[in-house]
């Protein structure tokens, strides 16, 4: 289904975060770090669609190197997961957006190295703006959400260290995993309506550490 970004794009997508009931947050203190990442909607490398932006890590980061990624990072002290999520889609992109851009945000994910991520959508109308920190990124990429609504975006698989099903994400010649595939695999069924829950889809083991 092709979105054209627009208006009626960004109300529609808005309305269907808005309809998304997250899971109740946590009451008790945890021990996992908070982090956010940001799933900033733009227009598609042929302005036929909406699109998102997904990152290629760079090569001489220490964690994670290398990975595809949505941009994000650690919360600061007293910092809340929407301003941890503009605060890096700025510094890694420099794309700045107010609160205003924000349409939702989609559940918690914890992850097996020890963080929680807070999903955040945000509406990113200024491509131009668009500018790779190479200290953090080697690229940037827009993936239509065309690709992500297709039969064969995602596939599971089972790892014999877990009980729990394993997320792939189809993209190019690449395998995308969780987090990063649980967070866009959920946000392609916040899209169609559904309430479907990721926090029990499994990372690999390359992913734990």
């Amino acid at each position: 289904m092709m979105r054209a970004f627009d208006d009626a794009t960004r109300r529609n997508i808005a309305e269907a975060c808005a309809a998304f009931a997250r899971l109740p947050e946590i009451a008790a203190p945890s021990a996992l770090k908070r982090a956010a990442v940001v799933l900033a909607l733009t227009e598609s490398d042929d302005g036929d669609d909406t699109a998102f932006l997904l990152t290629r890590r760079a090569s001489h980061l220490r964690a994670h190197r290398g990975q595809w990624a949505l941009p994000g990072g650690r919360c600061d002290a007293g910092e809340t997961p929407v301003e941890a999520a503009l605060r890096e889609l700025d510094e890694e992109l420099a794309l700045e957006l107010s609160g205003d851009a924000v349409l939702g945000l989609l559940d918690d994910y914890p992850t097996r190295s020890g963080y929680l991520i807070t999903p955040v959508v945000v509406w990113a109308a200024d491509r131009a703006a668009i500018r790779p920190n190479p200290d953090e990124v080697a690229s940037v990429h827009r993936i239509a959400l065309a690709t992500i609504e297709r039969d064969d975006a995602f596939d599971f698989t089972a790892i014999p260290e877990s009980s729990r099903r394993v997320i792939r994400f189809h993209h190019q010649m690449s395998l995308i995993h969780a987090p990063t595939a649980a967070l866009i695999y959920q946000f392609r069924e916040v899209l169609a309506g559904r309430h479907t829950r990721v926090t029990d889809l499994e990372q690999p083991v390359f992913a734990w550490r």
